[in-house]
Parts: C-alpha cells; structure tokens; sequence
C-alpha cells in the first residue's frame, strides 16, 4: 500500500462541500470516484481541511492509499482524466510516508476571501467573489482586523452548527489588502472553526462600508455571542490557499 499525498484545486459553486454528502455532490466523491474508477479499489480520501458549499480551494491538500503500483504522475493524469467534467483537478502528487496525514499532520491552513468591489455586475468573477458596490476602506479593514489575532475566544464567530469541542483559536494572521477593484483578505491559522472566516469578513465588510466603527470588531469579540455578529460573508469569496506541514 502506497500513501500518495494530492494538491487539488476545485470549484466549490457546484458542490455540496469538500467533504462526501448523502445528499448531493462532493469534491471528496469525485476523487473517489475517479480513484475507484482507475485502481478498482474503495479508496478514501483524507484531507487537510473542510470547506462548505460554494468554497474553492487553490491548493487544499489530501491523500490516498492505494495498493496497485503508479507512478506519482501518471495517478495524477489518470485521475484528473477520470474526474472530467467535475471542475476539480490534482495539480500534484508525491509518495508520502504512511504515518503522514493530510489533515492530523497539518500544523497551519491558510484561506483568502476575494471582495469585488466595484459598481458594475460581475461577469467573469461571478460566484467567484463577493460583490459589493459600496466603496470599501480597507486600510480601516486592516486596523479592525487586527484585534482578532492572537488567542481567544471566537464563539460569536463561530457557526452554531460547528463540531469543534471549543471556541478558543489562535488566529496567526488576518490582513486586508487592496489590488485594484478587488479587496483581499488573507487569514491564517492552525485551524478554525465552522465558518469563522467567512463570519469574520462579513464584519470587517461592514466596518470596510462605515456601518460599524473600527472598535466594533473587538466588542463583538468580547461579547463570546452569536448574536452579536453583524454579518456572515457568502461563500464565494472564500479560497483555502495553504496547507502548512512540519519539515521532513
């Protein structure tokens, strides 16, 4: 048996989330599947984190065990053959040691949530970004983001559906950027909680528009209160870009 770790890269828009659904379509699925389909084996999938419905991924990590023997790139073209028409693709593939683990090995994740903001309707970015018309202050963004980083507790950040025994995280890093008409921003962590960024974004969106002030952010913190949230951002907008691994 062969442990291959994968870099994939998908389209959330048509999935019900990375991880395999009872009731719908699934990244996890389609690489299964298309596993299944080359190797004739039941092969699972493991990967370094979950997005939800809608949610992309440049570069989310996993891996898979299989007994027949392949070549690292050739289980790659073959799978990616097998997965067309689904919009996701192995990007890598490499032979890992087998107490290697896409998700229990993961010591940092790193996602970025694309805002496009502009006046006109979106057309190649569509179901890609979150759009907002309003002009947004990301220099204002940036300050009020930075009173989440570090250690705390994040409940009013947190989905009341998360299965995280608790809501304290670190947060290692929440930047606001502008390029252009598109406002980044850049989150890191070792891990998060259900919908934690996605409700992040949607708070700084508001300070971003002027409807809450810059110190806002740090209440709704302290509050450790759902209902305190402003805003819970679309998935859209939301790429995991980075699986971070201890050197070998």
């Amino acid at each position: 048996m062969t442990r291959f770790a994968l870099t994939i890269e998908f389209d959330g828009a048509p999935f019900m989330g990375l991880q395999r659904q009872s009731h719908g379509p699934s990244v996890q699925q389609s690489v299964e599947d298309a596993a299944h389909a080359v190797t004739g084996e039941t092969v699972i999938m493991h990967a370094a984190g979950r997005t939800d419905s809608g949610v992309h991924a440049l570069a989310m990590r996993a891996h898979v065990d299989i007994a027949k023997p392949f070549e690292p790139f050739r289980l790659m073209e073959a799978l990616n053959a097998r997965m067309r028409p689904d919009p996701v693709a192995v990007t890598a593939c490499e032979v890992v040691p087998d107490d290697w683990h896409a998700r229990f090995s993961c010591v940092g994740r790193a996602y970025v949530y694309r805002i496009a903001n502009r006046r006109a309707p979106l057309t190649l970015e569509r179901g890609k970004a979150w759009h907002i018309t309003r002009p947004l202050d990301h220099a204002a963004m940036d300050r009020a983001a930075q009173s989440l980083v570090g250690r705390h507790d994040f409940t009013t950040f947190r989905s009341v559906h998360c299965q995280a025994q608790s809501p304290l995280k670190t947060l290692d890093r929440l930047a606001v950027r502008r390029e252009g008409e598109t406002v980044l921003i850049e989150a890191e962590a070792r891990s998060f909680l259900h919908h934690q960024v996605r409700s992040m974004v949607g708070c700084l969106a508001l300070v971003g528009m002027g409807r809450w002030e810059e110190d806002a952010l740090a209440q709704a913190l302290a509050a450790r209160d759902r209902q305190a949230l402003g805003l819970n951002a679309p998935p859209d907008g939301l790429y995991f870009v980075k699986a971070v691994y201890p050197e070998a």
